[in-house]
């Protein structure tokens, strides 16, 4: 299994194995390179980091959505879910994160979910009519701010 070396200003030099590269085709949205990894404490955690490979200081917060939004789904149109050819329970979702300095300034966009399966990564719009840009991650701190 060979690796990949790269630097990054947060973690210092990261190793991952060159399978675990998530090769997005189509960029994403608002941000340079194509080639990517997902840096994650623990493998079923709420939080991770997709960090570029090719810029050490580009690393965007991603969560699960199902750890904080349990109805949370995604609805493709035809032409949106034409680059995935993986089976839908081998795709994994993420979606990005904007981290405020409180917990209620925590938000998700749910619009625009990061979709993962067999090392290609394709940023899609969500159709579902219950998908914001800016979902609340803590809504009971936001509450109760």
């Amino acid at each position: 299994m060979s690796a990949i070396t790269f630097e990054s200003s947060r973690f210092g030099t990261v190793e991952i194995a060159a399978e675990d590269v998530i090769e997005f085709p189509t960029g994403l949205i608002g941000l340079s390179g194509s080639r990517y990894a997902l840096i994650a404490p623990s493998e079923d955690g709420a939080f991770a980091w997709l960090h570029s490979i090719d810029d050490a200081a580009l690393a965007l917060p991603v969560a699960n959505p199902w750890h904080f939004f349990g109805d949370f789904e995604v609805e493709l149109s035809d032409k949106a879910s034409e680059p995935i050819t993986a089976d839908p329970s081998d795709v994994a979702v993420w979606v990005t994160v904007r981290a405020g300095t409180e917990l209620s300034d925590f938000y998700a966009n749910l619009r625009a979910p990061i979709l993962i399966a067999e090392g290609k990564g394709h940023q899609i719009i969500n159709e579902a009519a219950d998908a914001p840009v800016r979902a609340p991650l803590f809504p009971a701190v936001a509450v109760a701010a």
